[in-house]
């Protein structure tokens, strides 16, 4: 795995020991990143969500990118480790704030993310279960982008928000979404 473009581009990312963690493709993560960025622009000053982060490839990649800070949220042991040395070999701690602990723990927001992306296990509903939740805890502003990566094979409905576009990429599939339009 590697970072995509931006100021680290090329630079390699360590993934979790074991079977538990799924990392993004580096395909499915230049889709995703050129998805976002044709309707974005650019991420520069950007303040992002990677929840059920992984290694903290979408994050990092999104500061690579200009992003101001992430957020970065994981309860897995094995991918914390992973998580944390990826930003000491960055040297990216003053811009990350992580969390080890379940994204369905999270409060109610401080502060409203421009971008939030999810990357939970596939085919267990969990994207769908944490961004209803997420937002009756104050964390979507309007504007925002969320995206949500699933298997192929699971389709994606959450009361008050739009999908955007679904894409499929590797052995996943790519849902943009924003709030809907009340």
């Amino acid at each position: 795995m590697r970072i995509i473009a931006g100021e680290w581009r090329g630079r390699k990312l360590v993934a979790p020991d074991g079977e538990t963690t799924r990392p993004t493709a580096d395909r499915t993560r230049e889709t995703l990143f050129s998805m976002l960025a044709s309707r974005i622009g650019s991420f520069e000053g950007l303040y992002v969500a990677d929840l059920f982060a992984g290694s903290g490839a979408l994050g990092l990649e999104a500061l690579s990118r200009g992003a101001d800070r992430v957020l970065l949220v994981e309860q897995d042991a094995n991918a914390v480790k992973a998580l944390r040395k990826n930003i000491a070999s960055f040297d990216a701690k003053a811009k990350c704030d992580v969390r080890a602990s379940s994204v369905m723990a999270l409060g109610p927001a401080q502060e409203q993310p421009d971008l939030i992306m999810m990357d939970p296990p596939y085919e267990t509903g969990a994207g769908a279960v944490a961004l209803d939740k997420l937002n009756r805890l104050g964390w979507i502003a309007p504007g925002a982008w969320i995206s949500i990566e699933t298997s192929r094979k699971e389709d994606l409905s959450v009361a008050g928000f739009d999908v955007d576009t679904v894409r499929d990429s590797g052995k996943g599939r790519i849902h943009l979404l924003r709030l809907a339009n009340i």
